[in-house]
Order: C-alpha cells, then sequence, then structure tokens
C-alpha cells in the first residue's frame, strides 16, 4: 500500500540508457500535484543533461494515467496568482519534455484526462493499452481545458480537438490512434512488449542523429514553410558531417551494416 514515504516520482534506467519515469500517486489518479510537477521538472532536467540516456518512456502505477491538475490542492488556493503560476509551472514541465534531446514515449495504461491528456500529447509518441481512454473534460466542470488545447490542437486536427475540448467526452485508445493522439495501441497484457519494440528500434539508431531530428522537427513546426526548409537544409547539413551519418551512408554503398548498429553506442 501507498504511504506518504514513498516518492511521486519513480526513476529507473536500464543498460541502454532507457530512463523510465513512472507517476506513483496511484491513490490521486496521478493527478499533477505542485509536488508532482515539481518532481517531474527536476528529473528531466537532470536527464536533459545526461548524455547517456538514450529514451524516457512516462509510465504511470495505478488504473490511471493521469487524471490532470489535483482539484483539491487547486480549490485550496482559489486566488487568480496562484493559478497563474501553477498553470505556468505545468507549462515549463510540458516544455521541458519537447525540449530534451532524446524522444519521449507516453506509456498509457489508464485514463488521461485534462492535463493528462495533455502530458500524453506532449510526449514525442504514445502506445496505449486499448482499455485506455482519453479526455480534455474540464468543460464538465466549468472550466475550459485552455492549456491542454495547445498541445492537443498540435497533435490532431482542428475540428477533432475542438469537438473534445467543448464536449468534454471521452475518446478510445482506437480514436486516438485515429486521431493521431497515440501512435500504437495494444491489449493490456501486450503494452510493454509493443512499447519495447518502440523503444528499442529508437536505441538502434544514433543517438546525435535523434537529438537533432527531435529539436528540428519542432522548430520547424513553428516557422513558415520556407524558413523551414531552409533550417531544415542546414540541419541536414551539420547531421551529414557527423561520424555516425558518414559512417552510415558508406555502409549502405558497402553494402555492409553501419559499425555503430553492431553495438550499443552513439
Amino acid at each position: 500500500m501507498l504511504t506518504t514515504e514513498d516518492p511521486l516520482l519513480l526513476r529507473s534506467q536500464d543498460a541502454r540508457g532507457v530512463v523510465t519515469l513512472t507517476l506513483n500517486r496511484p491513490q490521486a489518479f496521478n493527478a499533477l500535484s505542485e509536488a508532482m510537477l515539481a518532481a517531474l521538472r527536476t528529473e528531466l532536467a537532470a536527464i536533459a543533461r545526461d548524455d547517456s540516456v538514450r529514451v524516457v518512456v512516462l509510465a504511470a502505477a495505478g488504473r490511471a494515467f493521469c487524471a490532470g491538475h489535483d482539484l483539491v490542492e487547486m480549490r485550496a488556493q482559489p486566488s487568480a496568482e496562484y493559478y497563474r503560476a501553477l498553470f505556468n509551472e505545468c507549462g515549463k514541465v510540458m516544455m521541458a519534455i519537447q525540449k530534451l534531446p532524446v524522444p519521449v514515449v507516453a506509456k498509457v495504461q489508464g485514463v488521461a484526462t485534462a492535463a493528462g491528456c495533455q502530458l500524453v500529447a506532449m510526449c514525442d509518441l504514445a502506445v496505449a493499452a486499448s482499455s485506455a481512454r482519453f479526455a480534455v473534460s474540464g468543460v464538465n466542470l466549468g472550466l475550459f481545458c485552455s492549456t491542454p488545447a495547445v498541445a492537443l490542437s498540435r497533435n490532431i486536427g482542428r475540428k477533432a480537438a475542438f469537438e473534445m475540448l467543448v464536449t468534454g467526452e471521452f475518446i478510445s485508445a482506437e480514436q486516438a490512434q485515429a486521431k493521431g493522439l497515440v501512435n500504437r495501441v495494444a491489449t493490456p497484457e501486450a503494452l510493454d512488449e509493443e512499447v519495447e519494440r518502440v523503444v528499442a528500434s529508437i536505441v538502434a539508431k544514433p543517438r546525435t542523429a535523434v537529438a537533432l531530428g527531435k529539436e528540428l522537427f519542432y522548430r520547424q513546426l513553428e516557422s513558415g514553410i520556407e524558413a523551414a526548409y531552409t533550417d531544415a537544409a542546414q540541419t541536414m547539413a551539420c547531421n551529414m558531417m557527423d561520424e555516425a551519418a558518414l559512417e552510415g551512408v558508406q555502409a549502405f554503398i558497402d553494402k555492409r551494416p553501419p559499425a555503430w548498429a553492431r553495438k550499443d553506442s552513439a
């Protein structure tokens, strides 16, 4: 049974550099309390400085992935100043995920609502159990999910996002996949295996290429198309001069595996 002494966020790392962060407030459906947000921000900052990390898996304990903000905690301090600070802090955590040089994979085993759905949307990739459900349901309480809308509208089509935001209705894992909120859906029993497939594919690639690519991917999305092409061309030129890319291209010409593919590397 969880006690007040248990950490809000669990961290583990395997020999490949795959870090798993597990939200650990199952009794509160892993709601994003101030302390949980602070723990996430601390761990993400540490990961950003650690060149040994290759992938981050964001998981959760218990029956829910994340039920959003802690409404009890929020209601205890009803002031505009407090709410601005809280939502700004949440935004900083979400942006820390995007700014990490390694991919972040959400492993969703239960409901993801409001800021919990935002958390899934901000992860680079998401794998969901077929039993998972998603909603931005603040509107049901009279509170439009404005900050989750930022992430949601950058993942799925406008009309689909707005429908979720104004109805507060749940969608299934299969619907979330069709809309582009999650990449893959697996049975609950096969969720770990499906996440591992994604992770293994990523760690087989050079870290430098993935890091350059992730940074460019999000940067160009916010640019006009001509500026995006200019930026992408410069990024690819820099990437091409990296040892891993030079070796990969030469290996293709030589019809052999690249040296970095034969070991846990770069």
